[in-house]
């Protein structure tokens, strides 16, 4: 990352193609797991003008109807119309139920032989990362990108304007010295309806101003805000104009692109899969490192190997702006926290949340507006109880 540079991340609403896809796959895992704490399921979805195909892959003690659920999650996020309607669409299904011995139950407080034989079950670089832009210890333009993709789906669901249920926005943040100084601009990209046209660029910018009212940096007098600027315009959105896939929008389940990220997908997987579980992991080891004061940017990285339960390393980046040498905090967190798959689990109750759940389930409002620095969820990864530890 450069000291001076503008940095562009996106997200979108959820009704977007990709999107719609993580949450139905999230919304599967909830269910398997509402009903069976020791399932196991990776479930991918793609989706396309009137048609859903759904492939899952479990081992549960459970009776879910996949089809019903998918129309609902498509309901929910407004089609219910000519062009994708939750109703009329096809649903096919490719569904493998696997022997039910393949069931994780999370490990019991002091149960250290079960921590030590759940190896991970695939290879992979996870990556954490944290910054002092924001008060979520998380980069500002994807914080500021999230908060307007919020905005847009509650005025639409509001009936504030008559939007699409898919959106995309886009903020631009500069900075100076690699520290976030002021929004650069702004861009929604979001089909509105033919009697709202004539208004919905003023109506627009204007959302799009008292969404960020709160942030720590805001726009100013030079900050530029651009409505729907693409050369072809958007009659109509969603699966009907462009495909969905589960997993296609790291970037925006992550850290905006501004810090790397694994190539594998959050949604869609149940927590014995490591790198769902060990992203979050990542981000806690991370953020509780700025929390400490030990740095103002750190990115923490976990290696694992397929039949392994310690990770192959732990290695901790913190730009230059770490209190202590980037091995001595890698130190301190590797005697503070145990990166094990199982350890992971039982340390965040990533199976036995469901019991806690509301109906919207524990997985499924991850799949929209990020999986990190979410304030209106209660997120185990995002506690700096270990900061203190770390501090030494």
């Amino acid at each position: 990352m450069s000291s001076d540079m503008i940095f562009t991340s996106e997200s979108v609403t959820p009704g977007h193609p990709d999107k719609l896809c993580d949450r139905i796959s999230d919304a599967a895992v909830d269910a398997l797991l509402r009903e069976d704490e020791s399932a196991r399921a990776v479930v991918e979805c793609a989706l396309a003008t009137g048609v859903v195909f759904l492939a899952a892959r479990y081992a549960a003690e459970a009776r879910v109807d996949l089809p019903s659920l998918a129309r609902k999650v498509i309901a929910e996020a407004g089609y219910a119309s000519e062009g994708f309607d939750a109703r009329t669409c096809s649903i096919l299904t490719n569904l493998a139920e696997l022997p039910l011995g393949a069931r994780e139950p999370e490990p019991a407080p002091g149960d250290e032989e079960t921590i030590a034989r759940r190896v991970a079950q695939q290879q992979a670089n996870v990556f954490g990362y944290a910054c002092r832009d924001t008060a979520q210890l998380m980069p500002a333009p994807i914080v500021c990108a999230h908060k307007i993709a919020r905005a847009l789906d509650e005025a639409r669901r509001a009936r504030f304007i008559e939007l699409s249920p898919d959106a995309k926005t886009q903020v631009s943040v500069e900075y100076r010295g690699a520290r976030a100084v002021r929004i650069h601009s702004l861009s929604l990209t979001v089909a509105v309806d033919d009697e709202s046209k004539l208004d919905a660029g003023e109506r627009l910018r204007a959302l799009a101003l008292d969404a960020l009212g709160d942030t720590e940096i805001r726009p100013d007098e030079r900050t530029q805000i651009i409505v729907n600027a693409a050369a072809v315009p958007l009659e109509i959105g969603g699966p009907a104009r462009h495909a969905g896939l589960t997993g296609r929008k790291n970037g925006i389940d992550s850290y905006g692109e501004i810090a790397r990220m694994s190539g594998s997908a959050l949604s869609g997987k149940d927590p014995s899969r490591i790198d769902r579980s060990g992203a979050y992991a990542a981000r806690y080891a991370a953020k509780n490192i700025v929390a400490a004061g030990l740095a103002e940017r750190c990115e923490v990285l976990v290696s694992y190997a397929i039949g392994q339960a310690q990770p192959l390393s732990l290695s901790v980046e913190t730009y230059n702006t770490g209190k202590r040498s980037d091995a001595e905090i890698g130190r301190r967190l590797a005697a503070a926290m145990d990166f094990r798959p199982a350890a992971i689990i039982r340390r965040f109750r990533l199976r036995s949340r469901l019991r806690d759940a509301g109906p919207a389930g524990f997985y499924l409002p991850l799949a929209t507006f990020g999986h990190f620095g979410r304030d209106d969820l209660d997120l185990p990864w995002e506690a700096t109880d270990l900061a203190e530890v770390l501090r030494g």
